[in-house]
């Protein structure tokens, strides 16, 4: 049954419990923002006053040439300063890429219920879960987004546990990522005189999760947005846009040529490329010399969006704190010791807000 777009209670119950999600209630059509999805001002995306980040991309390939130093400052520069950065010539295949973006919008082109069977109160999987917003439960106003999100244990389970529409090309992007993945965390630990061996990167990427991201078309985009201000938990992200764009940084500190303190950039979309952003477990590993990217997204009037993140971090089990060589350059640790379950369940228990999951381990 259609819920009353005006009874907030009736409209959680129809997007969140019973799985219709954000495209579910787009489809009723709509001509104005629900009142559960007005975000108050200060959260809201004003594009006007963003700048568009037009810093070229990375190329990855050059490592292997004569410019190889080169790239490994301009990696470590961003690493350092906005967090985040852009990649051609990754590995990863563009046809592969193109057809990701094709299994996303097939997997939320679906009736409802066929997406609601993945909520996680009812999932066939503890590997996947369909949902929508963040913490709707906690949430004042909600996010405009809905997501399926798939744990990496491996590939038989993968492939039988994921959903049938997107597995495949989902496990495809996460194992062709690896190398590239490992070779950006070989350069980011080697400039702080760590050298990694395979148990060293298990340590920081242990856990593996894909989620495909859907943004529906929004009557009013200045009012709401697609994900709220938050930095990532993990050690990497790995992120696919498509053509739309909507993606925006925050600037931490004044950074020549990008932008001042506390003004939010564009990160456009390339075709071809990946985004590439720092998690908080490296900012604390790293003893904050990386900075998580603290990132939200703008919804779009024009068409629907998709983004599909790999998210990697330490095991649940695994104890992350500053490293020595670091501390011993910097004379004092910011963060205590963690056991990074702990530091998930506080990030996943509370609703998006920049970025204050750190201060669960700072000092």
């Amino acid at each position: 049954m259609a819920p009353s777009l005006d009874d907030g209670s009736s409209l959680f119950n129809f997007v969140v419990r019973d799985g219709n999600g954000v495209k579910g209630m787009v489809d009723l059509g709509l001509s104005t923002v629900p009142k559960p999805y007005l975000q108050p001002p200060k959260e809201r995306i004003d594009k006007r006053m963003a700048t568009r980040h037009e810093g070229a991309p990375i190329d990855l390939s050059r490592l292997d040439g004569p410019d190889h130093d080169e790239v490994v400052k301009e990696i470590v520069m961003a690493a350092e300063t906005l967090g985040f950065f852009q990649l051609v010539n990754h590995g990863v295949p563009v046809d592969l890429l193109e057809s990701l973006k094709d299994a996303a919008h097939d997997f939320f082109g679906q009736p409802s219920e066929k997406k609601a069977v993945y909520r996680k109160e009812v999932s066939p999987s503890p590997l996947v879960k369909y949902g929508t917003s963040f913490v709707p439960e906690k949430e004042k106003a909600l996010e405009w987004k809905d997501y399926i999100s798939m744990i990496y244990t491996n590939d038989a389970e993968a492939l039988q546990q994921w959903p049938k529409e997107c597995r495949e090309v989902a496990l495809e992007y996460l194992k062709t990522s690896m190398t590239m993945v490992r070779r950006l965390l070989e350069i980011l630990m080697g400039n702080l005189g760590v050298e990694l061996d395979d148990t060293k990167i298990d340590g920081l990427i242990g856990m593996k999760m894909v989620n495909m991201n859907f943004y529906p078309t929004c009557p009013d985009p200045d009012l709401t947005v697609g994900v709220g201000r938050h930095s990532d938990m993990g050690t990497l992200t790995i992120l696919l846009q498509d053509g739309i764009g909507g993606l925006y940084v925050k600037v931490a500190e004044e950074i020549a040529n990008i932008g001042k303190k506390g003004e939010w950039v564009e990160i456009p979309p390339v075709p071809g490329a990946l985004v590439i952003n720092i998690g908080d477990a490296l900012q604390i590993l790293s003893n904050g010399k990386y900075k998580s990217a603290e990132h939200r997204v703008r919804t779009t009037s024009t068409k629907s969006r998709v983004s599909v993140p790999i998210f990697t971090s330490p095991r649940p089990s695994e104890k992350i704190a500053p490293l020595p060589q670091v501390i011993e350059k910097d004379g004092m640790a910011c963060y205590r010791e963690v056991i990074f379950g702990d530091y998930m369940k506080n990030f996943f228990g509370n609703v998006h807000d920049g970025k204050k999951s750190l201060k669960f381990a700072q000092i």
